[in-house]
């Protein structure tokens, strides 16, 4: 991936030059102007037209976009966090670059590293910017995913760049470099920084406090309400657009807020998140069967032990047993 970003250097001079109002352009009920890009670049993220935009979630966004403020997004898996953020740059047309911020990215991969390259038919060795400093010089909106699975090394680089005003020092390169005036910064996690606290998401690491404290904003995304999820469902769901598919989406939606209640209660240990519910009406243009891709799509990855409840919040919401569900 390095190698390809680093040629891409098209955008470096480039500031908002026009700005939109939040109330036209995101349909919030809200008087906002909002800074923008006038004609879309290469790297601007499609346009979802028929995204559901979350009134909290995305002023957040967007106060980070038009204040150069530092934008966290935490909650649960499979709610939008990043789409969130890339459909918002979408409609601004502001480049973005996302980076799942795993523990196989390395400071190397952040900072940058020597290498070997042909100049005039002649192998010199030259040093390659990183992922960050590359995104820190242009008009990018830099968006980390899994940021509470990070390393610990990886995220004390992060931590100078996370103040508006801070500058990147590359101590190898006696080098510092300063933030291009449009560079954004933002994150998503399924935990606070306080580490792994509901057993869902191993491998996340408790965030140093006084990164924490850089983040100009904390917001929160989860379930959306029932009626909302079905209309996110719904869009995604094209041979569903009709009334029998249309009640059977609820009853989708229906189930998911039940296996939501019994993780909650300690019932269940795995979350059917609004993802899942979408993956359950694909796999119905292809099983037919609506038990069968709620098996596939959902139950099979849930604990032997805890089929039975699941069978049961079937039976309750669709009022037919699961067929085949302990074959």
């Amino acid at each position: 991936m390095l190698d390809t970003i680093q040629n891409d250097a098209s955008a470096d001079a480039l500031i908002p030059d026009t700005t939109v109002s939040v109330r036209e352009l995101f349909g919030l009920d809200v008087d906002l102007d909002v800074p923008a890009y006038s004609v879309r670049s290469e790297r601007v993220p499609e346009i979802d037209p028929a995204y559901l935009f979350d009134f909290k979630t995305t002023l957040a966004i967007l106060s980070g976009f038009a204040n150069d403020w530092r934008v966290l997004i935490s909650g649960f898996h499979g709610t939008g966090k990043s789409t969130h953020i890339e459909q918002v740059a979408a409609r601004l047309n502001w480049p973005c670059l996302r980076i799942n911020l795993d523990s196989h990215v390395s400071r190397i991969d952040l900072i940058g590293k020597d290498a070997i390259v042909l100049r005039e038919g002649k192998q010199v060795t030259e040093f390659q910017d990183g992922i960050l400093p590359w995104a820190y010089q242009r008009n990018m909106a830099l968006v980390f995913d899994e940021y509470d699975a990070g390393r610990p090394d990886v995220m004390f680089v992060i931590q100078r760049v996370l103040e508006s005003s801070g500058q990147l020092t590359l101590l190898d390169q006696s080098r510092v470099i300063k933030p291009h005036p449009a560079f954004r910064f933002f994150a998503t996690a399924n935990t606070v920084g306080l580490g792994d606290t509901t057993g869902l998401y191993h491998g996340t690491q408790q965030i140093n406090q006084a990164q924490m404290d850089r983040w100009s904003i904390t917001t929160i995304l989860n379930y959306l309400a029932p009626a909302n999820e079905a209309k996110v469902v719904l869009a995604k769901a094209p041979h569903l657009q009709n009334e029998a598919g249309e009640k059977l989406v609820e009853q989708m939606v229906s189930l998911a807020g039940l296996t939501r209640n019994a993780f909650r209660n300690g019932d269940l240990a795995t979350v059917m998140s609004p993802r899942t519910v979408i993956t359950w009406t694909q796999n119905l243009t292809f099983f037919k069967d609506t038990g069968l891709a709620f098996e596939l799509a959902f139950a099979n990855k849930c604990d032997p032990a805890e089929r039975a409840l699941i069978s049961e919040l079937y039976q309750r919401v669709f009022g037919e047993e699961l067929k085949d569900l302990d074959g």
